[in-house]
């Protein structure tokens, strides 16, 4: 009875180190690999796009940010995305040249497609508590070169600002006419250490000291 019983402890301390080893292994397979950042798109030869830029143009529905790093998880190379719709702002354009812009995310709402490492990020990365959202703003004037259904790229100055803490950054826009306004894309490089970020290292997982915060947003007037 004795040698059943320590058959059956040593089945189950088997049974625990296999799922300690395996567990992240099968998390890694199951992870599937990010998509492709979303970018602005030209439009359909033909198709019919508003003409003038000055205004102030409104943030829509359908625009999407959010985040993109690389991890390394027991030894597999990994790219992770985070995206919300919960983007707000507005953008003003005076005499063809783009004045002040401002886009707002909500952190708390970004997921990727995986729930328990959502809760982290926000809890334990990001404390959305007190940090509950994320902005991008153009700090110096810039002449926008003439919109069309075509994307034309445009260098634009401006301040990032996340869990509170706000850098200056150099991104290149992209920009195209729709039918239904403009549509403009960017990707800005965050060192996570310069917004006090820890980028989480658990043994199993490591993720870069690196990353980029990335959005799509429709403009409508």
């Amino acid at each position: 009875m004795r040698r059943r019983s320590w058959w059956i402890l040593g089945g189950g301390l088997a049974l625990l180190v296999l799922a300690l080893v395996a567990g992240p292994l099968i998390y890694a397979a199951l992870d599937e690999d990010a998509p492709p950042a979303r970018t602005v798109e030209a439009q359909p030869e033909g198709a019919t796009v508003s003409a003038g830029t000055d205004g102030t143009w409104a943030v829509a529905p359908g625009s999407t940010a959010g985040y993109r790093v690389d991890e390394v998880l027991n030894g597999v190379d990994n790219t992770v995305a985070g995206t919300t719709d919960a983007v707000t702002g507005s953008v003003v354009v005076e005499d063809g040249s783009l004045v002040s812009a401002e886009v707002v995310v909500d952190v708390a709402g970004i997921a990727t497609d995986n729930g328990r490492r959502d809760s982290y990020f926000r809890d334990s990365i990001m404390d959305v508590d007190r940090h509950p959202t994320a902005t991008f703003a153009v700090t110096e004037p810039v002449e926008l070169p003439e919109l069309t259904g075509t994307p034309v790229t445009i260098p634009v100055t401006g301040e990032l600002t996340v869990k509170g803490a706000t850098r200056e950054v150099q991104v290149d826009l992209s920009a195209v006419r729709t039918p239904e306004g403009v549509d403009v894309s960017g990707s800005i490089p965050v060192t996570f250490a310069d917004h006090g970020i820890d980028p989480p290292n658990l043994g199993f997982v490591r993720v870069e000291d690196t990353g980029s915060v990335e959005f799509l947003v429709h403009l409508t007037l």
